[in-house]
């Protein structure tokens, strides 16, 4: 996949000290801008993707020629008004679609880095990402937004820079990941590790690729994005293009096909070793360890506004995991607004068109910015 003519790439000329202890200089971050920045420069959203998201989160992504992740919240007139906001979103550092991760060649080595890439953490892809304020000559923004991954790494820029942004929007996420979630990753990496092909890591220079290890891990990470009741009302015991079982281990059933599907198109724009390594940052997500374990403390500096959203059917971050975020915002008097979305599209309802979701989402940024502006 030929990425480089169709990117922008920021070349951060500084050392980024990882939390592993590693320290990466001149390396590249993938974004990408819509909308135009004011004269005040007050206007600026930064917007943070989720584990298999990239910088290109509206109109057409330039590489998969497909609509961007989050075309129906960005764009003129849409929750977040690009007529009204300057929007910036970056690929994370570990990622595959331009910013420095696994495909890269290690400047010492002089051979792509494959599963001798440092290991990262939320706090270093956003540590990394704030590279961009400074690029843009932007003094606050006027928010910073995302869900499920991106949600995190919300509440890891507010904590780090609590005086960086006006309003906060972290959308169906946690403060620390579950025991749940952690196994459920692991089956993703064992699934693509256990693939021959992985080859340690190397397989770009070997030639191979893990595809099946990477589409099983992206089966089975899609089922957790969905829910019980969207699933049985979408496809219930429907069988796939035939009358009736042919007793075989070709899919039978709707949902088996639609699953092979959803692996075989994610092989195409994703990278096996950024999978790894982005879900092992998920894994290592606990905002509250470094603050004694008191998460209102990873707060207690800012006076930026909150709204929290979630949705009924999440079972992968449910709502749960979200109150316990805006209990700690109120713990220490922090402006926080919450609202849980009546759906039944699972985790994935952030990504979905789903109206009472994008209004609240329109009004609390419309409103908030209006006061600003007063």
């Amino acid at each position: 996949m030929n990425i480089e003519s169709n990117i922008k790439i920021l070349m951060v000329d500084k050392p980024l000290k990882l939390d592993c202890g590693k320290v990466i200089d001149n390396f590249p971050i993938a974004y990408e801008t819509y909308g135009s920045l004011n004269k005040e420069k007050n206007n600026a959203i930064l917007v943070f993707h989720a584990l298999t998201g990239d910088q290109f989160v509206a109109g057409t992504n330039p590489i998969t020629k497909k609509d961007g992740w989050w075309s129906h919240a960005v764009g003129p007139n849409k929750a977040i008004d690009t007529n009204k906001f300057f929007v910036i979103c970056s690929n994370v550092i570990g990622g595959c679609m331009g910013s420095f991760g696994p495909s890269h060649k290690d400047p010492v080595e002089k051979k792509i880095f494959g599963a001798n890439f440092p290991v990262i953490t939320i706090n270093d892809m956003v540590n990394a990402q704030y590279n961009l304020l400074d690029y843009f000559g932007i003094e606050k923004l006027f928010s910073v937004v995302g869900g499920s991954m991106g949600g995190m790494q919300v509440l890891q820029f507010v904590s780090n820079f609590p005086k960086k942004a006006k309003t906060a929007v972290p959308i169906a996420c946690t403060s620390s990941h579950s025991s749940q979630n952690i196994a459920l990753n692991e089956l993703g990496r064992q699934a693509i590790t256990a693939d021959p092909n992985w080859n340690d890591g190397s397989y770009n220079e070997k030639k191979t690729n893990p595809n099946k290890g990477l589409a099983v891990a992206r089966m089975a990470a899609h089922i957790t994005y969905l829910s019980k009741k969207g699933l049985q009302e979408k496809f219930g015991r429907k069988l796939q293009e035939r009358d009736d079982l042919k007793f075989g281990f070709d899919a039978d059933f709707q949902i088996e096909s639609y699953l092979r599907y959803q692996g075989s198109v994610f092989v195409d724009r994703f990278d096996a070793n950024s999978y790894l390594y982005i879900t092992r940052a998920m894994d290592y997500f606990d905002l509250a360890k470094n603050f004694n374990n008191n998460l209102s403390d990873a707060f207690k500096e800012t006076k930026t506004k909150f709204f929290i959203i979630s949705f009924t059917s999440d079972w992968l971050y449910p709502t749960q995991e979200n109150k316990d975020i805006v209990i700690a915002l109120n713990a220490i008097g922090a402006d926080v607004g919450f609202v849980e979305i009546e759906s039944d599209k699972g985790h994935d309802s952030f990504l979905l068109n789903v109206p009472d979701f994008l209004n609240a989402f329109k009004n609390f940024l419309n409103s908030s910015y209006v006061d600003d502006k007063l």
